[in-house]
């Protein structure tokens, strides 16, 4: 059995609402729930979360809330880990034992279900205990600035000053789309970004954090661009 676990708290800040505010048509959090759905990976879609109303919206989309997120875990410094570990627990409880789990972002837009696919297809193929999306920087961080007092500059690696761009090893990031991990590992102490997991490569086009108003409006106009360039949206 494999299932995909959507986190989904109610007290988001930056952004109150966000994870049920309407995007390019319907609720946020209804463009993963159709992505996991597209991808056929899953037996069941469940959203983990501690709103009536996101769980409601949930429901109407065809996940499932077969549990509620107890306040404890629903705060501004809960991490994924701890979210899904809950859930798993949660499942177990109610004799459900999943081999694989993918942690599936409300917020992520720019899913695809080809990607959910590659994520468990890695880490089915590869053994690692965790398959995430990744993404490249745009600029090499090797040549970063730092700003301080008067916006005086200093770099943080100055020895980079001459170096070309080329020459420099390209970083990668979180691109904060789905985690696939397997149960077990979900349930352990494992590190998610560590020498057990591996990453699926997206391109930078198909990814953008949503922490800010800038970013939403940013996510609206890619959404948008993708779209009319016929680019499947899950």
């Amino acid at each position: 059995m494999r299932i995909a676990i959507i986190p989904a708290r109610g007290g988001s800040k930056r952004i109150p609402g966000k994870n049920i505010r309407p995007f390019c048509g319907q609720p946020m959090i209804a463009w993963s729930i159709q992505a996991a759905q597209a991808s056929g990976c899953f037996d069941r879609i469940i959203v983990s979360t501690d709103s009536e109303e996101i769980a409601d919206i949930a429901r109407r989309h065809a996940a499932e809330t077969p549990f509620m997120r107890p306040a404890a875990l629903s705060d501004d410094h809960t991490g994924t880990m701890a979210v899904m570990k809950h859930a798993v627990l949660a499942l177990a409880q109610m004799n459900c034992h999943p081999e694989d789990v993918c942690c599936i972002y409300a917020t992520a837009p720019f899913l695809s279900a080809d990607d959910i696919s590659k994520g468990l297809a890695q880490l089915l193929a590869t053994g690692a205990h965790f398959a995430f999306s990744v993404t490249s920087y745009p600029f090499p961080i090797q040549r970063a600035i730092r700003l301080g007092p008067d916006q005086r500059v200093s770099m943080f690696q100055p020895q980079h000053f001459n170096t070309r761009s080329q020459d420099l090893e390209p970083a990668w990031h979180d691109a904060g789309q789905f985690y696939w991990g397997t149960a077990a590992s979900w349930l352990s102490d494992d590190v998610l970004f560590g020498q057990h997991s591996t990453a699926v490569v997206l391109p930078r086009h198909r990814v953008q954090d949503i922490d800010t108003e800038e970013d939403w409006e940013r996510a609206e106009w890619m959404f948008k661009a993708m779209q009319m360039q016929g680019q499947p949206s899950s």
